[in-house]
């Protein structure tokens, strides 16, 4: 044997099986691990996770289409339906069983009189729906045009004729404010939500008015159609519905009958007209008009009529009795009594009037020369002078306490968007005021000339219809009332706490205004036993100077005419406040309506009666007027195209 082949080492094949046997353990042991992890993981996918593919597979196979709820009514103190559902037509299209889009939506732009607007948002929505959700092509479809859908539907795959529910307004803009309208949610209410409900075809939400701040109430809970479906999205079958549940009907303490009237007698003025239970604080009446019809807005408006409400000057869009401010003139004299009479002055003392007040070196203007007046013949001839000379000695500081303590500047707990509500300014107010640099008035201390305007409801002093309101019905029962929206409620609110005697003078200066020779003897009532108490009010819209006033010149210069009232005076029951804008006086524009108001109350057929001889003046009732305003808007709307 050679050197070399003794110094290799050998292999036997004993060595050979051994190494054979090492390297299949190693691969049988990696096999082994891989194996057991796959039956685990088989194991934990057939048994801990069944449900959650079962779930996944049942929704690949079977989807469910969101079936919107109906909106819970909304009806008056008697049950009368005020806010409504009926029955409407749809047309929608399910994205995949559309087979040629543009033949089919050139044939429904025909058939439906499509707008090119409402083409190309169909469009839009088409190329991003999904599944078998359906995509709304139109909505409130007159019932000649529904059928001539339906009858040709063979040439429409993928179109979905169907019956739904659309809100309702019977009383149209007489209740616009009120009770605002619905609509389609925006992205913004969308991603605050996300909600899927929001973005299903035809379903709205409230947003304004009662209908937007009792949503959760109205709303109710959506149902759902369950449907089957093929791999590739193809409906194979329905199957069993999820019925949907309404929204809960809500009772308000409006009477549909008496806000329907008053906004019908506001006519074409610009104002509001509020009556408040004086016992309860139920609110009976809260009109404002000019308003929207709350059916346009709901079935969506365009934006010719939303220009030409916009800039309509008497303001349709803003509710009146809430968000609009008014130096209350006059009306607040019965107030103004109520702190004279705290501040320990005899209401038999009287005050000598020539004409005005001389204060320094100024002098300020009373509205007649009224000689010599007591509290309550100040209070029925509305003598500024009194009220300058008894303001002047007790100083505003004693009488700003009592506005507070009758509603005026108060912010009412009612479920309302919101509410503007207002300043009663005293010399706390005043030094504030100077102190806050981004409002800066004249001088930092409250003067004499300041408590002479605000004693006749001028100056800083500024309210809205519904604290008017609150105030005559405080006055009038004597009870802390609170004013509200929903139930009608039958206990009495508690006493307020004022001396009855001093409530009962008061109530016998307003008597006068209305029954004895005072400012509003037109609007007396004539109906027997019953008599109206009241106090009328005119307000500035601008500084005057001298004898000039706002009575005459453009319709936005003159002066507001405002009217707040009770009855009957010998066990009040009902009170209220009539604003008008513009109206040039409280005795000329807002006592009148008041008067007819309260006629609806106590003799509905002659108060019927004496509408239906001022509207056909006005060229027709206020629905007919506004059908006539909503033709006019689509002409309009027409020729813009």
């Amino acid at each position: 044997m050679s050197i070399l082949g003794r110094g290799k080492k050998r292999y036997t094949g004993a060595h050979q099986g051994l190494a054979f046997s090492r390297r299949m353990l190693l691969v049988s042991g990696a096999q082994g691990a891989i194996g057991a992890l796959l039956v685990g993981r088989l194991g934990y996918l057939a048994v801990a996770q069944n449900e959650h593919y079962k779930l996944l597979s049942e929704s690949n196979r079977v989807q469910l289409i969101v079936v919107p709820p109906r909106r819970g009514w909304l009806v008056d103190r008697h049950n009368k339906p005020i806010a409504i559902n009926r029955s409407d037509f749809r047309i929608d299209i399910i994205p995949d069983q559309l087979e040629q889009p543009e033949a089919t939506l050139r044939l429904l732009a025909q058939l439906l009189a499509l707008s090119v607007d409402e083409v190309d948002r169909i469009i839009r929505e088409l190329k991003v729906a999904k599944g078998y959700q359906p995509v709304q092509v139109a909505e409130n479809v007159p019932y000649e045009r529904y059928a001539a859908v339906t009858v040709r539907l063979p040439e429409l795959p993928g179109v979905q004729p169907q019956r739904g529910f659309s809100r309702f307004y019977p009383a149209g803009p007489a209740v616009g404010h009120l009770i605002g309208y619905v609509g389609t949610a925006s992205a913004k209410e969308y991603e605050a939500e996300k909600n899927p409900l929001l973005i299903t075809p035809g379903f709205k939400i409230g947003k304004e008015g009662l209908e937007k701040t009792l949503e959760r109430t109205l709303r109710g809970t959506p149902g759902g159609q369950r449907v089957e479906l093929t791999a590739r999205g193809k409906l194979v079958r329905e199957l069993t519905p999820k019925p949907d549940r309404s929204g809960h009907t809500t009772q308000l303490a409006i009477d549909a009958g008496l806000q329907e009237y008053a906004a019908r007698r506001l006519g074409e003025e610009s104002g509001s007209c509020i009556v408040i239970d004086c016992l309860t604080g139920d609110i009976l009446c809260m009109a404002s008009m000019p308003a929207y019809d709350p059916n346009s807005f709901s079935d969506g408006i365009g934006r010719t009529e939303w220009k030409m409400l916009s800039e309509d000057p008497r303001r349709p869009l803003l509710n009146k009795n809430l968000n609009a401010l008014y130096p209350p003139g006059s009306t607040i004299k019965p107030m103004g009594a109520l702190a004279i009479l705290k501040a320990g002055i005899d209401p038999d003392a009287t005050v000598f009037c020539s004409g005005g007040y001389n204060l320094g070196n100024r002098f300020f203007r009373c509205l007649g020369r009224h000689g010599t007046v007591n509290m309550r013949r100040a209070i029925a001839k509305s003598c500024n002078t009194y009220f300058y000379s008894m303001g002047h000695k007790i100083g505003y500081d004693q009488i700003a306490p009592m506005a507070k303590r009758l509603g005026l500047g108060q912010k009412f707990d009612l479920p309302v968007v919101s509410q503007s509500f207002g300043t009663v300014p005293d010399s706390a107010w005043k030094l504030r005021k100077w102190n806050d640099k981004r409002r800066i008035v004249e001088r930092p201390d409250w003067t004499a000339s300041d408590t002479l305007n605000a004693s006749i409801g001028q100056g800083y002093l500024i309210v809205n219809p519904l604290q008017l309101a609150v105030m005559a019905a405080r006055i009038a029962s004597g009870r802390d009332i609170q004013p509200t929206l929903i139930g009608a409620h039958s206990k009495p609110a508690p006493l307020i706490g004022l001396d009855p005697k001093h409530l009962e003078i008061v109530r016998g200066g307003m008597w006068q205004v209305v029954n004895g020779d005072g400012t509003a003897g037109a609007s007396k009532l004539t109906i027997p036993g019953i008599e109206m108490g009241g106090k009328t009010g005119t307000a500035q819209v601008r500084k005057i100077a001298g004898a000039q006033r706002g009575q005459s010149g453009d319709w936005k210069y003159r002066d507001h005419g405002l009217f707040v009232f009770f009855a009957p005076t010998s066990n009040p029951r009902y009170a209220g406040a009539v604003v008008i804008e513009h109206g040039l006086g409280g005795a000329r524009a807002a006592a009148p309506v008041a008067k007819d108001v309260l006629t609806y109350l106590f003799d509905r057929e002659a108060a019927l009666r004496r509408l239906a001889e001022l509207e056909a003046g006005w060229g027709g009732t206020l629905l007919e007027r506004n059908a006539r305003r909503a033709s006019a808007v689509a002409a309009a709307a027409t020729v813009s195209a």
